[in-house]
């Protein structure tokens, strides 16, 4: 038996859809204690020990049961409505299983067993606009928005998403997709939202760093489209050779699925939340260099949130796109030769407007 404090978080894989296994995530620590926090402060290292000493609990549940859900997957829901860390008994059936795990969108996890009881101890904190969207049951985008507009932060979104808690045609959703829909759900609703916005004054680029992953990101005036170019160095997780993709979108949006994943959206989002804030559209070109630092994926918290700190940091100015594309070069190891091509929107032709006549 293990008992604790869950994050709170509650992870649903993937594998045997739509019989998926979920259940909350307990670290081994004396419940007393609170959590630790993934952020960017923190050593890799330090961050991969933290989740190896997490237990992942699983049961078997059908996607759909999210109508009417029994009452063990009740207690994951509740879980996954709370604010703060909520204490959590859970007992097995055999002894986890000792294995780390690793994705591209979701954090690592570590050892995992079958559910034989769930019990919860303490009394989850439910946001009065959480309990609401869930009780409301008004479409997924909506509440998603919604949500967001009240403050509540994208991994909260994700876990109500994924435990079948928004919407009206409810159903579980596995963490990896449910992280990346938040994503890009906030984001399309943000870069509409904008179309109206005045474009910016200067051509701004910010920098920004954390964990190996290095950002620079361009903002420029013209309406809006933003396009990501990742660049994973040799050495570096998921590409020990090395390896260049790109992404991107306007107005229009875009199409089909991006080949960068969920980092793209986490990216955008980025972006996207600094622009609404200051009621300002651009093109953004966003290049994010990965390097040998970086030797074990961490999930796209880490993309967003390195996203984050390069736009709170301060930009600097340029008069034109040139001399802000050769100050851009500067700050990436990479050869400018195998990435700057591949960003097809920043080149194209833009339409001027009456202003810039006078």
């Amino acid at each position: 038996m293990v008992e604790g404090l869950s994050p709170p978080e509650v992870f649903v894989g993937r594998h045997g859809y739509p019989m998926v296994c979920a259940g909350p995530v307990v670290p081994l620590m004396p419940a007393a204690e609170e959590p630790q926090q993934l952020s960017l402060s923190m050593d890799l290292g330090e961050i991969i020990s933290l989740r190896a000493s997490s237990i992942r609990s699983e049961a078997r549940v059908g996607v759909m049961e999210a109508k009417s859900p029994g009452k063990l997957l009740r207690s994951f829901q509740e879980i996954a409505m709370s604010s703060t860390p909520v204490g959590t008994e859970v007992s097995f059936l055999k002894p986890p299983k000792p294995n780390l795990s690793f994705d591209s969108v979701a954090a690592p996890l570590g050892p995992s067993g079958e559910i034989k009881s769930l019990g919860i101890t303490t009394n989850p904190s439910v946001p009065k606009k959480v309990d609401e969207a869930v009780e409301e049951g008004a479409g997924a985008s909506v509440a998603i928005g919604e949500l967001y507009s009240a403050g509540v932060g994208v991994a909260h979104i994700s876990r109500l998403l994924s435990l079948g808690l928004l919407g009206k045609e409810r159903k579980i959703v596995p963490t990896r997709w449910s992280i990346t829909a938040s994503d890009d759900i906030l984001g399309k609703a943000m870069a509409i939202s904008l179309a109206d916005a005045p474009l910016i004054g200067d051509y701004l680029l910010y920098s920004g760093e954390g964990l190996g992953n290095r950002f620079k990101i361009l903002l420029t005036p013209r309406p809006y489209s933003f396009e990501l170019v990742e660049i994973w160095m040799p050495g570096s997780a998921w590409a020990p050779e090395g390896w260049i993709g790109y992404d991107g979108e306007d107005l229009k949006g875009k199409k089909g699925y991006s080949p960068l994943a969920g980092g793209y959206y986490a990216s955008r989002l980025a972006v996207l939340e600094y622009l609404a804030r200051e009621w300002r559209q651009a093109g953004i070109l966003a290049i994010r260099e990965i390097s040998r630092s970086y030797w074990a994926p961490l999930g796209v918290w880490v993309v967003r949130e390195a996203a984050r700190q390069a736009m709170a940091n301060r930009p600097c100015k340029f008069d034109s796109l040139q001399v802000a594309l050769a100050e851009m070069e500067k700050g990436i190891l990479t050869p400018s030769n195998e990435w700057l091509p591949k960003a097809s929107l920043m080149t194209q032709p833009v339409q001027k407007s009456l202003s810039e006549f006078f």
